[in-house]
């Protein structure tokens, strides 16, 4: 009867290692996971810098979110997002409703590229998104078919932007950068 304690006992911190463990490698996890997505939805490389689930906070935040355009765009950045913060309602969640009290949303750049063809990557983006149904956009109701949440309301949209940069590969003397210097704009 002995033994059956000293197991049940290891078998009991064995668990609690493994919980600990999830819990530490948790954020990396997901972050991982979000890139592999991210890929396999746009056909670009991305890169997260770090992300942050909030397990005693009903937070999720993204930082240094970078997305690479594809090689015929030349390969360089695309968009590069310093933070994404995004803080919601947990009561709405429970209820399968999506309510975000806050979202922070900072851009700090975005890079506007044509190609040698004379493509440009922001209309290209969007040759490797599944088509759309006829009649137009994405509404409530295919949000809710594909997530199982129901939209329902952003109370705080706190946005920031950069710089953009048009890059012409084909004719460099085309290249322009504008800072659009919005900075928490609410």
């Amino acid at each position: 009867m002995k033994w059956l304690f000293k197991w049940l006992f290891r078998l009991f911190l064995l668990a609690v290692v493994l919980i600990v463990i999830l819990l530490l490698s948790l954020n990396s996890m997901v972050r991982v996971y979000m890139e592999h997505r991210i890929r396999a939805q746009t056909g670009m490389d991305v890169e997260i810098g770090k992300f942050s689930v909030g397990l005693t906070e009903p937070t999720v935040t993204i930082q240094n979110f970078k997305l690479y355009n594809p090689p015929d765009f030349g390969g360089a950045p695309f968009l590069d997002i310093r933070e994404i913060h995004v803080e919601y309602d947990r009561a709405a969640l429970a209820r399968h409703e999506l309510h975000l009290t806050l979202v922070r949303f900072n851009i700090g750049e975005l890079d506007i590229v044509k190609n040698e063809a004379g493509r440009t990557n922001i209309f290209s983006l969007g040759l490797t998104l599944p088509s759309k149904k006829p009649g137009g956009g994405k509404s409530a109701a295919d949000f809710k078919k594909q997530t199982g949440f129901e939209f329902k309301s952003i109370d705080v949209l706190n946005v920031s932007v950069g710089t953009a940069k048009f890059i012409d590969l084909k004719d460099q003397h085309n290249n322009r950068t504008q800072k659009i210097g919005l900075d928490n704009c609410v």
